[in-house]
């Protein structure tokens, strides 16, 4: 009888719906009979299994169902399935927005000098940038002879696998937007004849990369490129604090900076499956997810660190990972001058601790550099912090982290417990391991 009466409601809904004008919608499925139960729902309603969203899990899945179906209805109809836990839309998200701009680049960026980084030839600009004195990377490094440990995953728009400055910390890690091995950003670009030579230009809204200017102007130009090049940043920051620690490229954005909630699902439970330790989000959104709250404990469990971005609106607003304040540190972003950056979220939903996000240098592609400036830039310097901690001893988890990183410089409320100091989250962690 049941079967006879959703049966017909799906008929009323197609009945009714207006012809398909855009790809099909997309539902995260919770459900307790994993892939055979989701197979039979989507058998009697019509819609299709993508593939799982939790790895060995096997309770999590991207259903898709046509356009022309209202869904919102849907939504509600495969909720009142047997063994359907819970249903949300999926939606895509994006790391590009908010207000940060490139400024003039910081003169390090012109600072090409090669020097020796944990094994690796950087530049000096790189290596000994103001940001790096700020929050005490070098000073915290020598003093408790900590260089980072464990797998730190970042989930982004990939990597270059190429980097010299990366790669010997480099694991393959996964693309999600090509369901495939590997975490490279190269593939989202046509084989640029660049020529290795370049000065500092625009490359989008926030960063400056060293390129020459054809291929500057082929990514400052085109959408489809906006966010290319923002996994190889982040990652080269948390390398700058945690040189040792190994590095896990999940790429769950496309060069134009969306990505699906689905795919930061799959990272999630790909990175705690696969010995992730630490994980950076370095993206916002402000659409709650409780699939995104139920992978974050997950990762909590497991003894993950999560760290997010608060966001780039100038705004006291709520956003998400940083909004799931229990299980996730939120990060703001400071100027070189310890003030809140203009384009910076703030308040106390959403910020742990804040560190420096302007102008900040770091890899770029093709094997280069550039400076951007943003709270995405800010969150690695926490999780490379993360990955310091676990070098003085591996049990860290996500609240002895967060009590470490508490040990800042005050700020003002709005900035959580103030800016990030390294030295100070390394000892007050030692001295809760017992080792001072």
């Amino acid at each position: 009888m049941k079967r006879a009466i959703w049966i017909l409601i799906m008929l009323v809904l197609l009945l009714g719906a207006k012809p398909a004008k855009a790809a099909d919608n997309r539902f995260i499925v919770r459900t307790t009979g994993g892939l055979p139960l989701i197979q039979g729902v989507c058998g009697l309603l019509g819609c299709n299994v993508v593939h799982g969203l939790d790895g060995s899990l096997n309770q999590l899945f991207l259903v898709t169902a046509p356009s022309s179906i209202d869904p919102t209805a849907f939504l509600a109809i495969l909720q009142s399935q047997l063994g359907v836990v819970a249903v949300e839309l999926d939606h895509l998200v994006g790391l590009v927005g908010g207000l940060a701009e490139a400024s003039a680049p910081p003169a390090g960026l012109w600072n090409s000098s090669p020097v020796n980084y944990y094994g690796a030839t950087v530049w000096a600009g790189y290596a000994n940038q103001p940001a790096a004195g700020i929050v005490r990377v070098s000073d915290t490094q020598k003093a408790f002879n900590v260089a980072g440990a464990g797998i730190v995953a970042d989930i982004d728009t990939g990597v270059d696998p190429n980097h010299p400055a990366l790669r010997n910390v480099l694991l393959p890690g996964y693309d999600f937007t090509r369901n495939q091995p590997g975490g490279s950003e190269m593939q989202d670009v046509p084989p640029f004849p660049y020529s290795g030579q370049g000065q500092p230009a625009r490359v989008n809204q926030s960063t400056a990369a060293v390129l020459d200017q054809s291929t500057a102007a082929v990514l400052d130009t085109n959408v489809q490129y906006a966010a290319f090049g923002h996994g190889t940043m982040v990652v080269g920051i948390i390398h700058l604090v945690a040189p040792h620690a190994l590095l896990m490229p999940l790429k769950a954005f496309h060069s134009d900076g969306t990505g699906y909630v689905s795919d930061i699902l799959r990272a999630v439970y790909y990175a705690v499956q696969n010995k992730a330790k630490v994980i950076n989000m370095s993206f916002d959104f402000t659409t709650y997810s409780k699939e995104l709250a139920r992978s974050m404990n997950y990762a909590n469990r497991a003894g993950v660190i999560c760290v997010a971005s608060a966001g780039n609106d100038g705004k006291d607003e709520l956003v998400y990972p940083a909004g799931l304040t229990n299980l996730v540190m939120g990060i703001a972003s400071t100027s070189d001058a310890d003030t809140r950056s203009s384009f910076s979220n703030y308040g106390q939903d959403i910020v742990w601790v804040a560190a420096p996000g302007e102008a900040i240098i770091t890899t770029y592609p093709f094997s280069t550099y550039a400076a951007g400036s943003g709270t995405s830039f800010s969150a690695p310097f926490v999780s490379g912090g993360a990955a310091l901690l676990l070098s003085v001893r591996m049990n860290c988890n996500q609240y002895q982290a967060s009590q470490a990183f508490a040990h800042a410089k005050l700020l003002s409320p709005d900035m959580g417990h103030g800016r990030l100091d390294l030295y100070q989250a390394v000892s007050a962690w030692r001295k809760a391991a017992g080792l001072q």
